[in-house]
């Protein structure tokens, strides 16, 4: 059997480790049920330096050296990978996740450590890819979901890896191997006064995908929205995403068995959903979806008791309470009583904008109207809501700032808003690819490397806006100013810099609107 070494990088260097390694947990725990040797390195936790990670590479003969992430932690992978084949070379480096599979070609160029790239879902392809090593055959030009190298070092990507149907065949994620202690420790969060008190929190993916399509976000195979064809700029086999949808979720009975495992396993007492969209789950399956998983949790003796019992929330509750994502235009009254009964804290909304030509441009099948009552109807059910919101958006102006404020007002909300970022994937990183390569001086790989979590400018794509005026306009907006915002558009008349577009869309061969020629499977009508 294979000795495989598992790494998960830094997720957020400014910030507690927060947050499990779910995917890699995953896949440690589908390799050690086909038999492999597998041990775990969690630099996201102990976040040791560059010594340790050495030392844990040279611990062993390791066959199979695996590391993943979301772009974000492309920075962080890079050095580690370096590191991995310098004391360990004989090892096959194996990589995968979004980093990866937003961009293969490019990150295999940038990476020459890099031997194996899983593309999009890894469910099936990581033990395949496993029992090829075990047999030392390392030819992997007819796996699917892949890009190998020649003998030359070139890369090459194989066909699409069609996503799987059953998420309940997944074995549970080997929390075993995962130092719990540490994110025990960080558990608290400043969402609702139930999550600020968890002592015990950890976290659940109750389903894979979004059925939305929002121009900013991304889903990288995971939701049947990926094909590799030939680029028609070089002939090249690339990545493409399209609005293909493959929605898919875990039966409430799977993810209550979970959550009841925790427990009996690790006491603990608040899960965090960190799925893509919860609210659009509950659409997909016809609006049974979230009732049957809050009948569930309740059925396997998971409610809280402060919810049982009808009384405030304290230390002395038992349960488990929880959170995840929900979407303002697809939420009900009923829904919501529903998930508070069952023990929901909180719920995040991305609201992004109020104003409503913007709102109409991202996709996402909100309003101004339903962003505002969702708020409030959140409120009113005893959960709390956590809205995000975006400024520097292609279209974004001085009136669709003022409408924001004016909103947030309104509805009592305060927010310091993230930056409209282009992150590989989306839409917009394909409609704006050249002006962020100019922005970056003509190198890419610079612009990857400094990608975080939108709190930060990083390329900008408003049509309007200038990186000085949008650091302005965020803290208008977080301190709701309203004179402030006219007094920077009257000086921003007189700015020479405001007729000069900073960011310029241009087509691609990679653009999500560019239909499919034929659906990969079927897939659930976009909302």
């Amino acid at each position: 059997m294979a000795k495989v070494l598992l790494i998960n990088p830094v997720v957020r260097e400014e910030s507690d480790p927060k947050h499990i390694p779910y995917g890699l947990a995953l896949c440690a725990s589908i390799a050690i049920e086909k038999g492999h040797l597998v041990q775990f390195y969690d630099e996201n936790a102990h976040r040791l330096g560059d010594e340790v990670i050495a030392q844990v590479c040279a611990a062993d003969d390791w066959d199979v050296i695996a590391i993943g992430g979301l772009t974000t932690t492309y920075s962080n992978i890079k050095k580690t990978l370096k590191i991995a084949k310098r004391v360990s070379p004989r090892s096959l480096v194996v990589a995968g996740g979004g980093f990866l599979t937003s961009m293969p070609r490019e990150v295999m160029d940038w990476l020459p450590e890099i031997d194996l790239g899983v593309i999009g879902e890894a469910f099936v392809t990581w033990p395949e890819v496993l029992a090829k090593v075990d047999a030392k055959d390392l030819d992997f030009s007819s796996t699917l979901g892949v890009c190998f190298r020649d003998a030359r070092g070139k890369a090459h990507l194989t066909p699409v890896r069609p996503n799987i149907h059953d998420l309940d065949a997944l074995p549970y994620p080997a929390w075993d191997l995962l130092p719990l202690d540490i994110y025990f420790k960080n558990s608290n969060l400043l969402s609702s006064d139930e999550g600020f008190t968890a002592q015990r929190r950890i976290d659940m993916m109750g389903s894979v995908g979004c059925s939305l399509i929002c121009r900013f976000c991304w889903h990288l195979g995971t939701s049947g929205d990926m094909v590799v064809e030939k680029n028609p700029e070089d002939g090249e086999m690339d990545v493409r995403f399209t609005l293909g949808r493959n929605i898919r979720y875990h039966s409430p009975a799977y993810i209550a068995g979970m959550a009841k495992a925790l427990v009996e396993k690790y006491d603990i007492d608040f899960v965090s959903f960190v799925d893509e969209n919860f609210m659009t789950m509950d659409i997909s399956s016809g609006r049974t979806w979230l009732f049957e998983l809050c009948e569930a949790w309740v059925a396997a003796g998971l409610q809280p008791t402060c919810r049982r019992d009808g009384v405030p929330h304290d230390r002395g509750c038992r349960g488990v309470h929880w959170s995840g994502t929900s979407h303002a235009g697809l939420l009900r009254k009923e829904t919501l009583d529903a998930m508070f009964k069952a023990g929901c804290a909180s719920l995040v909304y991305g609201l992004e904008s109020f104003d409503p030509h913007i709102l109409k441009t991202l996709g996402k099948g909100s309003t101004q109207k339903k962003n505002m009552e969702a708020v409030k109807l959140t409120l009113e059910s005893g959960i709390a809501p956590m809205p995000n919101l975006i400024i520097g958006f292609p279209d974004e102006t001085f009136d669709s700032v003022r409408t924001m404020i004016k909103c947030m007002k309104q509805i009592g909300l305060h927010s310091k808003p993230h930056f409209a970022t282009p992150y590989p994937g989306s839409e917009w990183y394909y409609n704006y690819k050249e002006s962020i390569i100019e922005q970056y001086g003509g190198d890419l790989e610079a612009f990857i490397e400094d990608l975080g979590d939108a709190t930060k400018i990083t390329a900008v794509i408003s049509h309007r806006f200038s990186p000085l005026q949008l650091l302005g306009l965020q803290e208008i907006v977080h301190r709701r100013d309203l004179r402030l915002l006219d007094l920077a558009e009257k000086h921003w008349g007189r700015s020479d810099e405001s007729t000069v577009p900073l960011a310029v869309p241009r087509a691609s061969f990679n653009m999500v609107s560019k239909p499919l020629k034929a659906p990969l499977e079927p897939a659930a009508r976009p909302i």
